[in-house]
């Protein structure tokens, strides 16, 4: 198969992101892709479920100093710094060749302080009525950002930020709040997000890194750490898929982090997204998001599967109290089981009540 041949259509594969129609769950991730068009000479943008926009601030924004990226055994750290046009140039220079791709289009938003979220929501909402913009179809909040009211303190990391940036984006468009997985708890904060008014949750963002040169003993990114992605970090975010769909049967939700394969893809489905997002992989092979959906197709196709029924499996699962963190049991020893006043460890350590 070419690279640019289209994939069987099939109605197995479609789904749906709250009120958000998708023909397929498998779309671009934020940051992985590109502001605009930049993957179209490797597949066809209206092939995909949908395309997910680099974050996007009201201003244009600089990022951070280079070196920006860094291969790290099975992941990738990046400190781009949420580099960008600002809204008013991307509306002008890239949404319209997106409306032309015949892609769905979600728009990727970030700021400093709540104030700029709202502007940015509003920004996009208006667009979206326009005759160009009637390919975006969702807002993605990246509250993964640093808080300037509130000593840079990122607005991911609490539940009361995150619901204040939701509320405050409020506007015709779906919204799907992305999260951060540097958290003790990914569900208190999913909790902040709906409570603010969230459509839905894009499960997760990068988790914090760092790399050094071994020779000078210094970062090796020039802003110092960065955000760890790719295949690494997939068993964190199919757990904070598994944890948010078992405390929330019905929200919609994304599944985004380590996606190389359409596996991947049907895992973070199992675990309860209704979509997934393919990022890293692009920068290794950027036919990645077609080949992960034409291997989702085949796997549908083998055993007998829609993406609805995997779907609605999920729920079922979370409403009957099958999906969440799983409970922790006695440890064994040689001679049995662990005494009554013996410590037992954490199963959850690192996540939901661990």
């Amino acid at each position: 198969m070419s690279s640019r041949e289209r994939p069987v259509r099939s109605e197995s594969l479609a789904t749906q992101v709250g009120g958000v129609e998708l023909a397929n769950p498998i779309m671009t991730a934020s940051g992985t892709s590109g502001h605009g068009t930049e993957l179209a000479e490797y597949g066809v943008l209206g092939d995909l479920g949908a395309v997910v926009v680099k974050s996007l601030s009201v201003d244009p924004w600089p990022g951070n100093p280079a070196p920006r990226v860094h291969e790290v055994g099975a992941g990738m750290l990046n400190s781009v710094g949420l580099q960008g046009p600002g809204l008013a140039a991307w509306l002008e220079h890239d949404l319209p060749a997106l409306h032309a791709s015949a892609a769905r289009v979600v728009v990727s938003i970030w700021g400093r302080t709540v104030s700029d979220y709202a502007r940015a929501a509003e920004l996009v909402a208006a667009a979206s009525t326009t005759g160009v913009g009637a390919c975006i179809a969702a807002l993605e909040v990246n509250v993964s950002c640093p808080n300037v009211e509130d000593r840079s303190r990122m607005f991911a990391h609490s539940a009361d930020a995150t619901c204040r940036v939701m509320a405050a984006t409020a506007c015709e468009l779906p919204r799907w709040a992305k999260l951060s997985p540097n958290v003790p708890d990914v569900v208190e904060i999913a909790s902040g997000a709906l409570e603010g008014g969230a459509d839905g949750l894009t499960l997760v963002n990068t988790l914090l890194g760092l790399a050094l040169d071994t020779e000078t003993g210094r970062p090796v990114l020039g802003a110092g750490g960065g955000g760890l992605s790719g295949t690494a970090v997939h068993p964190v975010a199919v757990r904070a898929v598994w944890e948010c769909r078992g405390a929330y049967p019905g929200v919609p939700i994304v599944g985004v982090g380590g996606v190389l394969t359409g596996r991947d893809a049907v895992e973070l489905l199992l675990a309860g997204a209704d979509a997934v997002q393919v990022g890293t992989a692009t920068f290794r092979d950027p036919r990645a998001p077609w080949k992960v959906l034409r291997q989702l197709a085949h796997w549908c196709d083998t055993h007998g599967a829609t993406v609805s029924d995997i779907r609605t499996q999920a729920r079922l699962r979370a409403e009957a109290g099958l999906g969440g963190p799983p409970t922790p049991t006695p440890t064994p020893t040689p001679d049995g089981p662990a005494a009554q006043d013996v410590p037992v460890p954490s199963l959850n350590e690192g996540g939901r009540h661990g």
